[in-house]
């Protein structure tokens, strides 16, 4: 990897993460999710945004990975 390609995944990645601190500070609104019959406790609405973006930052490699060992078993 070069140099100048290093330097451009380091911007990309600290512009994201700035984009998402500000998000969090901007969305501190309290709410209650309910599901169900499941009631989710007060949190700031950030929580609930980056948790569902870190629960499918994690699903989707999986589902990912089963659907590409799927396709390598029927070959």
């Amino acid at each position: 990897m070069s140099r100048l390609t290093r330097v451009i995944a380091m911007l990309v990645v600290l512009v994201l993460l700035l984009c998402i601190v500000a998000f969090v500070l901007e969305n501190q609104q309290s709410v209650s999710l309910q599901f169900l019959s499941w009631t989710a406790p007060q949190l700031p609405i950030s929580v609930f945004v980056v948790l569902a973006l870190l629960v499918g930052m994690l699903v989707g490699p999986l589902m990912a990975w089963v659907a590409r060992a799927r396709r390598k078993t029927r070959v």
